[in-house]
């Protein structure tokens, strides 16, 4: 009986080890990382092009999921060649000096309408800021597509400097929202 309980013990940290862990996911092409402003009241959209997440997720252990998402912030496009000209500039994402937005979370907790929550630390032009995140999570077959909104003050992360800076010019709220399609790793 001795010689079995090394082998239990193993057994059982290895099972409970795994337990701990979610799930972890890659995402797929045809996936979107998107946003959104308004400009003199007019709003417009645009996507960031490149753009890599590390996401671990399982409904069963919501606390030990985890998203660490970098954005090249030199890739945002808004179909608007003078405004995608602007946004990399000092004035707005300052992408020559902070090339990378970095989006980093731990613990989802659920929420209603099958929606899940976490909040987490973005950076970006040197300030970091707590960011909260809503989460739906939709199994297709092995497969799962997450929808992921936020809300955030580009005021509070430097975005939009000098003549920008007046929010009656380009709106303080920023919506941020992703598609992305998920596979198991």
């Amino acid at each position: 009986m001795k010689t079995l309980a090394p082998f239990a013990a193993l057994i059982l940290s290895v099972v409970f080890a795994t337990a701990a862990h979610a799930a972890a996911w890659r995402v797929l092409p045809g996936s979107t990382l998107g946003f959104a402003g308004s400009f003199q009241g007019a709003g417009f959209s645009g996507q960031f092009r490149r753009y890599s997440a590390a996401i671990a997720w399982d409904p069963a252990q919501p606390a030990a999921c985890h998203f660490d998402v970098r954005v090249d912030l030199a890739s945002a496009d808004t179909a608007n060649s003078q405004r995608d000209e602007l946004l990399p500039g000092a004035d707005f994402f300052d992408a020559a000096k902070f090339p990378q937005a970095h989006f980093v979370a731990s613990g989802c907790k659920p929420a209603v309408g099958g929606t899940w929550t976490t909040t987490g630390t973005l950076s970006l032009r040197g300030v970091s800021r707590p960011v909260a995140l809503t989460l739906h999570f939709a199994p297709q077959g092995k497969d799962v597509v997450l929808a992921v909104n936020a809300s955030l003050d580009r005021l509070a992360f430097g975005v939009g400097g000098g003549e920008w800076a007046d929010p009656s010019t380009i709106g303080r709220t920023v919506t941020v929202n992703a598609r992305l399609l998920l596979a198991p790793q």
